[in-house]
């Protein structure tokens, strides 16, 4: 994973006692320089407003009101910053936010949850690999409408693919299965064996479910079987991140 930003700017907003010290400490161990803001709920606000923020995490107690007025405050931002809600596994989460965080139990918890929150935000390269240039743009126009933001780069083979990560550091790879010589679980397995940091999604119109149970075998991250859509790829990418809430 490519590194290009000098720091982050993380808001917290409507966060106290010892959480907000564990967040803190979190923060004072990211891999890279994270200046931290921490606001009441009505100033944290105006402040979004403002822009320049590029991750907030919202306390999930708040009202949802304060959680839309916050998601509201930066829609005509340029740069608008994700959305992160902070509540119990398994909570619903609310319209338009980028994902959700159970409470940091320890310091080592936060940190693990600021991480999370910072790799969003770090350049995520993934190479779309499929013989037909028609669905490499169907692909890409999904991608582009999830709701975490992909850097895409296109492969139309996959022996082709698998010399480009040789070549060039990438983090996600959506590999078709039905491709001319090498099929995707062939190539899956030679990626999984030179580039094993890569995670791999799986695309196939094929309903054999032998292929889905071959790729999962082989380490794919998932299987996205066509027609698919961007809130299936918002699923993987959640995986992909770690939200496991």
């Amino acid at each position: 994973m490519n590194h290009e930003f000098v720091s982050l700017n993380m808001m917290l907003i409507g966060f106290a006692g010892s959480e907000l010290e564990l967040w803190r400490q979190g923060v004072a161990l990211a891999s890279i320089p994270v200046d931290l803001s921490v606001y009441d709920t009505a100033p944290g606000i105006a402040a979004l407003a403002q822009g320049g923020v590029d991750i907030c995490v919202l306390d999930g107690g708040l009202p949802d009101a304060v959680k839309q007025a916050a998601l509201a405050s930066t829609k005509a931002l340029r740069s608008r910053p994700y959305l992160f809600v902070r509540a119990a596994r398994g909570a619903a989460m609310p319209a338009g936010m980028t994902g959700m965080l159970t409470k940091p139990v320890d310091v080592a918890d936060a940190h693990r949850l600021v991480e999370l929150c910072v790799r969003t935000k770090l350049p995520t390269r993934a190479l779309v690999v499929d013989d037909s240039s028609t669905m490499r743009g169907i692909v890409r126009k999904i991608l582009s409408a999830c709701r975490f933001q992909l850097e895409l780069h296109e492969s139309e083979e996959g022996l082709a693919a698998l010399e480009r990560l040789r070549r060039e550091p990438f983090d996600l790879v959506f590999l078709d299965y039905n491709m001319p010589g090498f099929d995707g679980c062939e190539i899956l397995s030679e990626i999984k064996r030179e580039v094993p940091q890569v995670a791999v999604v799986m695309m196939t119109a094929t309903v054999d479910t032998e292929v889905a149970d071959r790729a999962a075998a082989l380490g794919a991250l998932g299987f996205l079987r066509k027609p698919f859509y961007p809130a299936d790829i918002d699923r993987l990418l959640d995986r992909f991140y770690g939200f496991a809430v």
